[in-house]
């Protein structure tokens, strides 16, 4: 069967400039990749004819399939059917049934619709053109010199749409391909890479389908499994097997899987038992409670936090006791734990946690950067409180204690 070479090209001077990210490479390779076609290259360029041309006469030098999101709107800088009619010299015309319906979008909303509009109902003569469910500027289909070209707008919802419904469709009639491509990722947290690389040196070497790859993340190890078969069924089969033989070896450090993430989990951990929590946190400043209630449905869960940064908030606010502070410190295991207890106490939660360190760059108390207390206190009274050293800059070690933090309630909810 014939390898079909796909290539995704996002044309927008925000993406270069960092404005906004180029998801929408992102979810077309995951995409494509479940249909069997594999994604060669990525490339954004910037709102300028001569190079989108560039660009687009390059793609076509070396791909089969070229996917193009974005440059269709009404505006000047939006040039990608010019650049592609200049290395093409295809006819563009009016497409009757999208300028009606931009017509019956500025009539509904009794706005005067500028002359500019028109541009967004603009084809080239014999493309197929996509109907554009959630938005106004269509997508197209067509081939020119053997590559298949797919241009569909820039904004998320609208590509999805139109990739979904036609694009995909259109692909998979094209290549032939039946088989199935699904991924999952399996997710760790407090173990290495190499560790866990070695854990599983076995399995990975004896791997063929499904491909097994470690990949180190900011928040942990994760494994992406990646299965091949004629069916969803087989290939969600193969995933399962391989997961299960994974995590009979690893499965201590297992949190999750694909989008779910650790902060996620101790909230739905808190859910099922039925524990509100509350935070005391120094040198992370907000940072752990911040992440808990990013999830959906923390309010239920969540009492609050106290920010104690200042000794005195920690000893006239939170009620960690002077003596505590003059003769242990307030980088110390004694002071960690007095955090978590009245944390807990002063916001009527079963579950208190605190954090306190030196985040640097200079010393505290004698202790360097990077020393860090984590405590955590029960309702029934018991207390536990770990010390680490974390390695990194400031806002490196402040992730990786928040990060640290997760873990440890995770483990003890558990």
């Amino acid at each position: 069967m014939r390898q079909y070479k796909a290539e995704i090209i996002a044309v927008g001077t925000e993406l270069l400039l960092g404005q906004i990210s180029n998801t929408n490479a992102q979810w077309l390779s995951q995409q494509l990749a479940s249909y069997g076609i594999n994604v060669y290259n990525h490339v954004v360029v910037g709102d300028n004819l001569k190079r989108v041309e560039e660009t687009f006469a390059l793609a076509e030098s070396r791909s089969d399939i070229i996917i193009v999101t974005g440059g269709l709107g009404p505006t000047d800088d939006d040039l990608t059917r010019e650049a592609f009619q200049s290395i093409s010299e295809l006819e563009i015309i009016e497409h009757p049934d999208s300028m009606g319906k931009i017509k019956h979008f500025f009539e509904k909303r009794k706005s005067v619709m500028t002359p500019n509009n028109r541009k967004q109902a603009r084809v080239f003569k014999g493309s197929e053109v996509l109907e554009n469910k959630v938005g106004m500027a269509p997508g197209m289909i067509l081939t020119h010199n053997k590559s298949t070209w797919a241009f569909l707008p820039g904004v998320p919802r609208e590509m999805k749409q139109l990739a979904t419904d036609d694009v995909f469709p259109h692909l998979q009639k094209l290549t032939g391909n039946k088989d199935i491509i699904k991924s999952t990722v399996l997710k760790f947290i407090g173990i290495g890479e190499s560790k866990l690389e070695h854990e599983l040196k076995d399995i990975i070497k004896a791997q063929s389908n499904p491909t097994i790859a470690p990949l180190a993340q900011n928040d942990g190890v994760v494994i992406r499994l990646t299965a091949k078969d004629t069916s969803m069924e087989k290939a969600d089969s193969l995933l399962e097997q391989t997961k299960q033989q994974i995590l009979h070896r690893v499965g201590t450090f297992f949190y999750g899987v694909d989008d779910q993430t650790l902060e996620g989990q101790v909230i739905t951990l808190l859910k099922q038992q039925n524990k509100q929590i509350a935070a005391a946190e120094s040198l992370t400043g907000g940072l752990f409670m911040s992440k808990l209630i990013s999830v959906e449905g923390a309010s239920e869960v969540c009492s609050g936090g106290i920010v104690c940064y200042d000794t005195t908030v920690k000893e006239n606010v939170l009620g960690v006791s002077k003596n505590t502070i003059q003769s242990k410190g307030t980088v110390s295991e004694e002071c960690a734990v007095e955090m978590a207890v009245n944390v807990r106490k002063q916001l009527n939660s079963a579950i208190g946690i605190s954090f306190t360190g030196v985040a640097g760059p200079g010393e505290v108390e004698g202790h360097p950067a990077g020393t860090v207390f984590i405590a955590i206190s029960n309702h029934t009274g018991e207390n536990l409180v770990e010390k680490f050293i974390f390695q990194g800059n400031r806002n490196t070690i402040r992730h990786r204690t928040v990060l640290k933090g997760l873990e440890i309630l995770y483990k003890y909810l558990k």
